[in-house]
């Protein structure tokens, strides 16, 4: 991998620490949500997500392009965009209730936890995305983990909170 698309796909090389470089990619896509959140709430966090998905696809097919290992450990792009569907019930409501989203860390710790679990087990339907092995199978398998991760998170809140 060289250049930009390497700096994209591993997130400013964060992809390069070890061990366990894909924990480290979903820890960095906390401050990057805070940083689209403080410039534009909600809306921005909300439009960053598909971006966030097509430019990791691009980048991971340029970083891995001509090699025959489709997914290596330092592409971390995807982390982001799952970890990032993940915190959405968490985004949302402190949207909705005009509550600072750190204020709301339960939330943000079940996120990170929920989503971590099936990006590493890929129970179902995230195995079956991993299993494409192109740059499009390392993107998906995340998004479907931050889906998984989401609906997890939306129950444990409503849960926490009395809501049934």
């Amino acid at each position: 991998m060289s250049g930009l698309a390497e700096a994209i796909a591993t997130v400013g090389y964060v992809g390069r620490l070890r061990p366990a470089p894909g924990t480290w990619g979903s820890l960095a896509a906390f401050p990057l949500a805070w940083v689209l959140w403080s410039l534009g709430g909600l809306p921005l966090f909300l439009l960053a997500i598909p971006f966030v998905f097509g430019l990791g696809w691009w980048a991971t097919e340029q970083a891995t392009q001509g090699k025959d290992d489709h997914d290596p450990s330092e592409i971390v792009i995807d982390e982001v965009a799952g970890q990032w569907i993940a915190l959405l019930p968490v985004a949302v409501g402190a949207a909705m209730s005009g509550t600072d989203p750190l204020a709301m860390w339960p939330g943000l710790v079940a996120a990170f936890v929920f989503f971590r679990v099936f990006d590493i087990l890929k129970p179902g339907p995230v195995g079956l995305a991993d299993r494409r092995e192109d740059a499009l199978g390392v993107m998906l398998d995340d998004v479907v983990a931050g889906g998984l991760a989401s609906m997890c998170v939306a129950m444990a809140a409503v849960v926490a909170h009395g809501v049934m």
